[in-house]
């Protein structure tokens, strides 16, 4: 992949960082920098209050385009732990942590052991290569970055999570295993609920009108996923891809199509008046708006709100 100059520029700034005296850092708790949203949700709640767990992207900020500023640069070259989701995801990240000089910094790839699927590009519309198109982790390329939407994925980047915890702060290890496994446990509760809630529906066909970030949470509970794009979120569809969707919405029965958070809803709105039904939204959990932000929204609270619109969307009854 080929890094834009500025990144290159501010790795051998980072270099030569590494190789000066630096600052006494002012606190001795361990220092987290994260890069999404869900990364830092885990890290904060196992750290429950003992490290300083912080967050790259700003409020607001789609993700799949982001790319590091000096600044960041320096707060990760600064932390004790830096925790990324993959290559799929952070594709920069690897250049970033192999520019950096510390012997301190500990990175984790959060999703270095969870199952991938292959990513599904924007003229890709069968449905049944969507669900049996599955590939295990590995070096493929084109997979699926987001892991977090199977629960069972996020848990075991809550292991990964933790393993950077305890290797980076072992005096406090008890207390991150013991939040580390309340946490899954909360995960493996979630996964229950949407499990029951979304058993018995009218319609088994999640359409959706922005990029292809809902496979993991479709594949896990058995849906149909017809998204307008695909992996990348400033694809833009074809005339094609609008009118087969458009067409899906009609033939389906559905009376939802979905939006999602942080992309502009033109789309889906002029799709779902086209087809004549409503919008909802879901949340990919990517990144928190500025509102969800100043009320400490978590992880488990996008969810929630997640399974309320799909059952509402897909007219689901609870089993």
């Amino acid at each position: 992949m080929r890094f834009s100059p500025v990144i290159i520029v501010c790795c051998a700034m980072l270099l030569t960082v590494g190789c000066t005296k630096k600052e006494a850092p002012s606190s001795t708790r361990l220092q987290v920098v994260t890069t999404l949203f869900p990364l830092y949700d885990f890290a904060r709640t196992i750290a429950g209050g003992t490290a300083d767990v912080t967050m790259l992207l700003p409020s607001g900020v789609e993700p799949h385009t982001f790319e590091p500023k000096p600044e960041d640069m320096i707060r990760i070259s600064r932390a004790g732990l830096f925790v990324y989701t993959s290559r799929y995801m952070e594709p920069w990240a690897d250049k970033i942590v192999s520019g950096i000089n510390s012997r301190t910094l500990r990175v984790v790839n959060a999703g270095e052991k969870v199952t991938y699927r292959a990513a599904v590009s924007s003229d890709d519309h069968d449905d049944h290569n969507h669900h049996t198109g599955h590939k295990e982790h590995g070096d493929q390329k084109g997979m699926d970055p987001h892991i977090w939407l199977d629960f069972a994925n996020a848990a075991q980047m809550v292991d990964a999570i933790l393993a950077g915890f305890t290797a980076s702060d072992p005096g406090n290890s008890a207390l991150y295993r013991q939040n580390a496994e309340a946490l899954k446990a909360r995960l493996a509760a979630l996964d229950d609920r949407y499990r029951k809630n979304l058993t018995s529906c009218a319609t088994r066909k999640l359409l959706h009108g922005g990029h292809y970030t809902f496979g993991y949470l479709a594949h896990r509970y058995n849906f149909e996923y017809h998204a307008l794009s695909g992996i990348s979120s400033d694809a833009e569809p074809s005339a094609e891809r609008m009118v087969g969707l458009v067409r899906e919405i009609k033939s389906s029965g559905s009376r939802y199509l979905f939006a999602e958070e942080l992309l502009s809803p033109r789309l889906t709105e002029t799709l779902a008046h086209e087809a004549g039904v409503g919008v909802l939204m879901l949340h990919g959990a990517h990144n928190l708006s500025r509102d969800d932000q100043s009320r400490n929204v978590s992880f488990f609270d996008l969810m929630e709100r997640n399974l309320e619109q799909l059952r509402k969307g897909l007219q689901c009854r609870a089993e």
